[in-house]
Order: structure tokens, then C-alpha cells, then sequence
């Protein structure tokens, strides 16, 4: 008699679960393979889709985690995926618990388009939405709420990097910042379209910070800092250092 595998359907969901089971108790796979005694190999294929899991290895699994992965449907199978807060694969899979020191207030600060040795600075609001089951941003503060951002923050393990990323009807913009700094600082490029005469739009590139909201004490500024404000030493002191560390290389010929 052959081993019964799962569906598709069935096969992520359970997927979801062990890789939430994962970062929870921050063991390795390789770990967990070695207590469900399969082979890590078998593991992997299973939770990257790209062999269904067992019914033998499930229940190993079960018994290495002390966790139920069987369901009596798979909309209760995605359900748990869901309520055990995971965030989508294409977003990296990570675990809320594994990503709540990235939820809260930052002050954005980047070289402003229109003229470069002033300071742009606006409030970015980080935070899980529970139905979508994934960590989301929203701007605010901007001078130009009308090109005001939010969307979806990815944290793939593979790169180390955040990316924030913005798709309106195909149109993207995107950001990807390092790990925070000690001090909780993230550094790294905004890729956009800078509007300019007209209807016209041109592709731009810019050093970008984020700084907990917190770290600065007081009531931050927004806006078009410009040379001579209170602010503009220390934010333009957040831009230097993007430029002068490496946060992110800007190669050009």
C-alpha cells in the first residue's frame, strides 16, 4: 500500500504551521528533521512545495512538535496558518512574534528630489494586519499627501534585507532597508518615480532612513527641513551616514 500524500491545498497549510512552529521555538530544520526522524531534504521539499508532505512524515512531525497538523478540512488547515499569524510565503513566511520588533513609529528622512541638500521627513507607521496575516506600512506627515505610501513589508530570511513595497494597479515603488542598527536605526534605497514637469515621470533613486520616532525625543519634524532648522544638523547627519557606511552600493559607469 502506498504512503497517503496530501493535497496541494492541504500541503501549504501544513506547511505554514510547521515553518510558524519553527521560528516560535527557534529551532533549525535540520533540528527539527533530526527529532521527526526524516530526512532534512524530505523536509525541505515538503514545506517549498515542491514534494507533498507524507501521511508518516505528518505524523512524525506531530509527534517531534507536540502540535496537531491534521485538520478535518483544508479551510480550517489555512484558517490556522492564518490565526497562528503567518505571514505569506511570497512575503517571506515569517512569524508575528518572529518580526513584532519592527511594529511602531519611525521618522523618515531622505534628501529631498527638488532640492538634494535639503532633508524630506515624514511619519511611517509599521504595524500587523491581522486579516491579511502580514506586517503592512503607512505614510503620513507628508507635505505631498498626495503621494502619500502604504503596502506590504517583506522579511525573507534568505537576504537579511526589509523591503516595503507599494503596487497600485501595477505600479510599484519600493524600498529595502538593512536590519535595524543598535539604536534601531534601517538605512537603505527608495526606488520611485519622481513627478516632474507636467505629466511626465522619471525614474529616481535615493538614500532612505528610518529612525524610531522614540530615539529622537520630543515632537519630530516633518516636512522640507532645509539649513538653518533646528532639525536639519541631526537628520542631515541620518543622510551622511547612509552615504558615507555600506548600507547599499550605488554603482554607476
Amino acid at each position: 500500500m502506498t504512503d497517503q500524500t496530501l493535497s496541494t491545498e492541504d500541503n501549504d497549510a501544513v506547511a505554514d504551521i510547521v515553518r510558524e512552529a519553527l521560528a516560535r521555538r527557534r529551532i533549525t530544520r535540520q533540528y527539527l528533521a533530526d527529532q521527526a526522524r526524516i530526512s532534512l531534504s524530505t523536509l525541505e521539499k515538503a514545506l517549498s512545495g515542491q514534494r507533498p508532505f507524507t501521511l508518516a512524515s505528518i505524523v512524525r512531525l506531530e509527534a517531534a512538535l507536540g502540535v496537531t497538523l491534521r485538520r478535518s478540512s483544508p479551510a480550517k488547515l489555512a484558517a490556522a496558518a492564518r490565526h497562528a499569524g503567518i505571514a505569506p510565503e511570497d512575503l517571506g513566511s515569517y512569524a508575528r512574534p518572529a518580526v513584532s520588533w519592527i511594529e511602531g513609529d519611525y521618522v523618515t528622512i531622505r534628501p529631498s528630489f527638488s532640492n538634494p541638500d535639503s532633508v524630506y521627513a515624514y511619519r511611517t507607521s509599521i504595524a500587523w494586519h491581522e486579516e491579511k496575516s502580514h506586517l503592512v506600512f503607512r505614510e503620513s506627515e507628508r507635505v505631498d499627501a498626495a503621494f502619500t505610501q502604504d503596502g506590504s513589508v517583506s522579511i525573507p530570511h534568505q537576504s537579511g534585507y526589509i523591503y516595503l513595497i507599494t503596487n497600485k494597479m501595477g505600479q510599484y515603488r519600493l524600498v529595502i532597508i538593512s536590519r535595524p542598527t543598535i539604536a534601531g536605526e534601517m538605512f537603505g534605497i527608495l526606488t520611485t518615480l519622481q513627478s516632474g514637469r507636467g505629466m511626465s515621470l522619471m525614474p529616481v533613486s535615493t538614500p532612505i532612513i528610518y529612525v524610531p520616532a522614540t530615539a529622537l525625543g520630543g515632537t519630530p519634524s516633518f516636512g522640507r527641513v532645509e539649513k538653518g532648522h533646528p532639525a536639519y544638523g541631526k537628520y542631515r547627519a541620518f543622510v551622511a551616514r547612509a552615504l558615507d557606511e555600506p548600507f547599499a552600493l550605488l554603482i554607476a559607469r
